[in-house]
């Protein structure tokens, strides 16, 4: 154990394996029951000399006590699409990488890939797979506690551990560390991945990842997945906290909107529900263009409509996303005066409600009126004023 140990992103000690108990055996017993029969099925199905092996973030996060519920499987010496077949559940075969995804009766996908080892001709570029063996396939990937494997048993033997680059001891320190020296300069999406999965599980950075940020930084550019691990950050469960992890390291500077995300994970840690929406419309505002960074993010515009709203004078109830995401980029807003209120005020019903409302925003605007109370009293006043003059105040 380390002498520092981490800090996860919700304040609390970071979880951690079960050191009491086989490794192997705590993976098989976090999964579901229907899953260990899948597994169990797939190496009955299997031919002899084939291994299979459950692998990544399941075996993983099973290591830390959660249960798993996307399953990844990597296959070596058998044909994925004959296997997948042979389940009788619908699949959809990858021929490029020979590679499928079987649909479970619960709608979940699970992945069979066939084992491979990788390189990458240029920073940034897509991997060039050639076949390897169950080894070579955990050694392309990321980070060690992400190279973990249970082997799937053959019927009457018990599963085993897999552990070929020293993720479980990793994992029991709290740290993660890429697999070798270029990790993050071959993908610099990997940065980004490292942030989400450091602060969802307390985990801190190696200094092998820390010595490897300019690098990936310098390949940041040419690595075109980095937009889809930038977008994977805003729907983790605290994006604030994964972004703050980025900036710790170094590389905040990949998007913007810190101070408002971390705000948002505040509100979360308080019991308010934020929707990715949100998030994303925080990180969006504080964008010079916000238009781009929502093309290059691949968001759509709801987010950019949800700001627009948010950005307005248009009245957002309590409890809404305009209203929350509102309360943060206008710390002295408030609630401003409704129609209905209007008329109780002394608004005669029709077209005059809506030149009233119209009053108030453009002294909203214009910072003539700071709260409801200012409000009421600017009403008043606009009431009381001659007919003629009582005409809408322009910006």
């Amino acid at each position: 154990m380390s002498e520092r140990p981490a800090v996860s992103s919700s304040g609390e000690a970071p979880l951690q394996p079960d050191r009491s108990t086989d490794p192997a055996t705590q993976v098989w017993a976090a999964l579901q029951p229907q899953d260990r029969a899948l597994l169990a099925r797939l190496a009955r199905l299997a031919p002899p000399e084939a291994r299979l092996a459950l692998v990544g973030g399941a075996v993983r996060d099973a290591l830390l006590g959660q249960t798993p519920l996307d399953l990844d499987l990597v296959v070596e010496g058998a044909e994925v699409e004959d296997l997948a077949r042979a389940t009788g559940l619908r699949f959809l075969f990858h021929p490029a990488f020979h590679n499928a995804t079987l649909t479970l009766e619960d709608g979940r996908g699970v992945d069979l890939v066939r084992s491979r080892r990788e390189h990458y001709p240029l920073p940034g570029h897509n991997p060039q797979p050639e076949p390897g063996t169950l080894e070579d396939d955990l050694r392309r990937r990321d980070f060690s506690v992400n190279a973990l494997a249970l082997k799937l048993p053959a019927p009457g033997e018990r599963p085993t551990l897999l552990d070929v680059v020293g993720g479980l001891g990793d994992l029991v320190r709290g740290e993660l560390r890429p697999l070798h020296a270029g990790s993050l300069r071959d993908d610099a999406s990997r940065l980004v991945r490292g942030a989400r999965i450091a602060a969802r599980l307390g985990l801190r950075a190696a200094p092998e990842l820390l010595a490897q940020v300019p690098d990936a930084l310098a390949a940041a550019q040419h690595t075109p997945r980095l937009w889809a691990e930038l977008r994977l950050l805003l729907t983790e469960p605290r994006p604030g906290a994964a972004l703050r992890t980025l900036r710790d390291w170094g590389a905040g500077g990949l998007l913007p909107g810190l101070d408002l995300l971390m705000a948002l994970d505040a509100r979360q840690d308080a019991g308010t529900p934020v929707s990715p929406q949100v998030y994303a419309a925080a990180a969006l505002h504080a964008a010079p263009d916000p238009a781009a960074l929502a093309g290059q993010l691949g968001l759509g515009d709801k987010p950019l409509r949800l700001l627009s709203r948010a950005r307005s004078d248009t009245f957002s109830a309590s409890g809404t996303p305009e209203r929350l995401l509102r309360e943060l980029l206008r710390p002295e807003s408030y609630p401003p005066l409704t129609g209905k209120e209007v008329l109780a005020l002394g608004v005669a019903p029709g077209k005059a409600v809506g030149a009233a409302l119209a009053h108030l925003a453009a002294l909203r605007r214009s910072g003539e009126v700071r709260n409801v109370q200012e409000e009421r009293a600017a009403l008043r006043a606009y009431l009381g004023a001659p007919a003629e003059l009582q005409e809408v105040k322009k910006p």
